[in-house]
């Protein structure tokens, strides 16, 4: 039997009613209370290492619980934690980078209603989620919500209150959960990696997204506060350069200074492809942009956290922006 640790971070599965509206209080030992039947799946021990709702989770919040499995990584088979939705994906996408090549599996789970009310879906998650990393072979980061493991640089929230809560963008669902059977569709590799731990993050990092008729110096203002910019584009990727809105002389402006721009786009699926239309080409011909291709805007900006904690320099930035870490980028041939 596989000994697995529980880490609880509080969010909507520890909430409970309080005359503000939903709070976090429940700790990691009465979510465990909650699911007897775990230990016929493994050896379960659970430590509370914050309880905070996730729109107030912060990269310093993501060091600590990667710092937490590394200490705690010799000793269990595996780890669960339990967080809130709203923030879910960024944190599965920092764990990605902060945890590279881990050997056991990692993943996050939560609910849509907390583990306290007469109906909720935060049983069946915890469950699946012990039962996935549980599993034979399964290592690196996940999210396990409603029968699905997605990767974790892949996971996007995209409902707000259903239980299927999140999807995997660009990327196949890794496994569907139901109960004790698990179809596996996407095998992780079976090569053994030494894992390695990172603890440094600069949060520097701010996503625009474009609207018509907004004003070229929005990039000045934010470079001056910011190391690098994500674009949220529209379609493949495109910057307006028509009239008195040229963004492309911001552009020229702010990489001179050094500052890191990614194209990525509005569009959920597919990704972006800037060069196909001359309004993304310019861009990443003429200036030291990038572009997020079919990664997530949560990856993306997490990412950059991670690569801006080691360097600025821009080749430096690009070639570890366009590596692949946990399935996160497929850049076309």
């Amino acid at each position: 039997m596989k000994k697995i640790l529980l880490l609880a971070t509080g969010g909507t599965i520890a909430s409970v009613q309080t005359e503000h509206g939903l709070a976090p209080d429940t700790t990691a030992e009465e979510i465990l209370s909650y699911i007897p039947e775990a230990k016929h799946i493994c050896d379960l021990s659970v430590r509370q290492i914050l309880n905070i709702d996730s729109t107030n989770i912060q990269p310093e919040h993501w060091i600590t619980i990667a710092t937490t499995i590394q200490k705690e990584y010799e000793v269990y088979d595996g780890f669960v934690i339990t967080h809130g939705t709203d923030t879910m994906a960024y944190t599965a996408s920092a764990l990605s980078y902060l945890i590279q090549n881990p050997e056991k599996p990692i993943i996050l789970t939560g609910a849509q209603r907390p583990i306290s009310a007469p109906i909720t879906d935060a049983t069946k998650n915890l469950m699946d989620s012990l039962r996935f990393a549980s599993k034979d072979h399964v290592k690196g980061v996940y999210i396990v919500f409603d029968g699905k493991a997605i990767v974790g640089t892949r996971a996007r929230k995209i409902r707000s209150k259903s239980y299927s809560a999140f999807e995997s963008i660009n990327y196949p669902v890794v496994a569907f959960i139901d109960e004790a059977r698990i179809l596996q569709y996407v095998e992780t590799e079976r090569e053994p990696h030494a894992p390695i731990f990172y603890n440094r993050l600069n949060p520097k990092v701010f996503v625009l997204k474009l609207i018509p008729g907004i004003e070229p110096d929005i990039l000045e203002y934010i470079s001056e506060h910011y190391d690098a910019i994500i674009i949220e584009s529209y379609g493949v990727g495109g910057i307006p350069f028509h009239d008195n809105r040229n963004f492309f002389n911001e552009l020229e402006r702010i990489t001179k200074k050094g500052k890191i721009i990614v194209i990525a786009t509005q569009v959920m699926l597919e990704g972006s492809d800037a060069e196909i239309y001359e309004v993304g080409f310019k861009a990443i011909n003429q200036y030291n942009v990038l572009q997020a291709y079919d990664m997530t805007v949560e990856s993306a900006s997490v990412k950059l956290m991670w690569i801006l904690g080691k360097t600025k320099n821009f080749d430096e930035v690009k070639e570890r922006f366009y590596k692949k870490i946990n399935y996160d980028i497929l850049i076309p041939e």
